[in-house]
């Protein structure tokens, strides 16, 4: 009775995915059907960063695209979200960015869920509602990491800029000292640079493949980083170049004044540092010092007492 019972249900969850599945899908549209002639192996974003199993993907994807859009109407702020991406150098574009949330909040609620189901078979539950509320407010709590770990990706990807910055001022110098053009100099620069800044270059080159002005392929980078010291480096190619300035001039000065604020920024984060120092120093070692030396003294009170 009872495996019947399971055989019936398994075969109709299975039905039930099959049909939903069918209606998520709807006829083909023109991008699928001319991915196949393509030879386009995939056509949406990635889902997650890491390798996905294609047929758990197709399966779930759609169902993570609808909650997407309905966090995304819930939240707003897609062209804030846009440009925070293109600030991160991210490959995600706004749909996979929401699909990851609603997986955080998943994970954050499932999460939560299995410690207040503990809690309650434990017996040590005394409300519910707010073990409900806890389940809730961690599955807003996971929206929102995911988000604070996108902030962290462009502050850490502004900083690897900073410095890379100088060197590539420096690079692009070289080439134009030696008789390039600001054009060949930039090709060469982005041709040997690794880094993130290396890559930006790239793609500001692409544009001036493409048909763009240096002045406005620099223009772009500069705006789509969003670093003010990499808007100053562009700003000041700019006006070299539309003025007739000497260009190696201008990029050596710009070098240098990257290495200040590369020097500036270090200070602030050693003053920054200094101060959380003082937190040992004041509640461990200064503590124990007092112990070292007035400890002896007690000691020999308690010596002295009759």
């Amino acid at each position: 009775m009872t495996s019947g019972l399971l055989i019936g249900l398994g075969v109709g969850l299975g039905v039930w995915l099959m049909v939903t599945r069918l209606v998520a899908l709807g006829p083909p549209t023109l991008v699928d059907r001319l991915a196949l002639q393509l030879r386009r192996d995939q056509v949406d974003g990635p889902l997650l960063d890491g390798p996905v199993s294609s047929t758990v993907e197709g399966l779930v994807r759609p169902y993570l695209a609808g909650a997407g859009q309905r966090l995304e109407h819930l939240v707003g702020g897609g062209d804030a979200v846009r440009r925070r991406l293109r600030r991160a150098g991210s490959s995600l574009d706004l749909q996979d960015f929401r699909i990851q949330q609603v997986l955080w909040a998943a994970a954050f609620f499932t999460g939560a869920a299995t410690l207040s189901l503990a809690m309650v078979a434990a017996g040590s539950a005394r409300s519910p509602g707010l073990l409900l509320v806890f389940v809730a407010g961690m599955a807003v709590t996971g929206v929102i990491a995911r988000d604070q770990m996108l902030t962290r990706e462009i502050k850490a990807r502004e900083a690897r800029i900073l410095a890379e910055l100088p060197t590539v001022a420096d690079l692009l110098a070289v080439s134009v000292a030696a008789g390039e053009s600001p054009a060949a100099a930039l090709e060469r620069t982005a041709r040997v640079a690794r880094g993130d800044l290396g890559h930006e270059l790239g793609l500001a080159l692409n544009d001036v493949r493409a048909g763009a002005g240096l002045v406005a392929a620099l223009d772009a980078m500069s705006r789509r980083l969003s670093v003010p010291a990499v808007t100053r480096f562009s700003d000041g190619i700019t006006v070299a170049v539309e003025r007739g300035t000497p260009l190696a001039d201008v990029l050596r000065a710009q070098a240098a004044d990257a290495r200040e604020v590369r020097k500036r920024t270090l200070m602030e984060i050693g003053g920054r540092k200094e101060v959380l120092m003082l937190v040992p120093v004041v509640f461990l070692v200064l503590p124990v010092t007092i112990v070292f030396a007035l400890y002896p003294g007690l000691a020999q009170f308690d010596v002295i007492a009759p």
